[in-house]
């Protein structure tokens, strides 16, 4: 019989992703507004990240306007709005997109894997931004209504 052995760093690993992705989740969804600038058209678009990284983000858009309007090698304007009026303007050069169902909605909705263009100076501050997501997932703590604080 052979026993198993936890690798207790890869579970803490794991654990970390995981909070790191549902932040994500709700940051991008209740906190910073996402837009896309439309070429061509007098207008700004709404749509989803779903997941960052410092190399990149996967972007999903819901929008009519946005149907097919971006392939492999196109760029994409976003906007990220920490205020009503304040947003942080980024490049992103689309590498892949897929046409996808989805989960909630039942409707077709378009993901796009992106690459930020590093070179703009405000990457400087969505790169720390970024940082700052990974180090809240390791650090942060569930809030079990306990009264004692714990500093580890």
């Amino acid at each position: 019989m052979t026993a198993k052995v936890l690798d207790f760093n890869k579970k803490r690993l794991q654990s970390i992703e995981n909070k790191r992705r549902q932040f994500e989740r709700v940051l991008f969804s209740d906190l910073v507004g996402c837009y896309t600038v439309l070429d061509g058209k007098d207008a700004v678009a709404k749509v989803q990240i779903v997941d960052i990284s410092s190399t990149g983000c996967l972007v999903e858009m819901h929008h009519k306007l946005l149907r097919e309007s971006f392939k492999e090698g196109d760029e994409l304007k976003l906007r990220l709005y920490f205020t009503e009026r304040s947003f942080i303007p980024l490049i992103l050069k689309v590498k892949r997109s897929d046409k996808q169902t989805h989960p909630e909605l039942q409707h077709q909705v378009w993901h796009y894997g992106c690459e930020f263009d590093r070179t703009l100076p405000s990457f400087k501050a969505v790169e720390s931004f970024i940082q700052f997501m990974y180090k809240f997932a390791e650090f942060s703590r569930v809030d079990e209504k306990n009264q004692k604080l714990y500093f580890i």
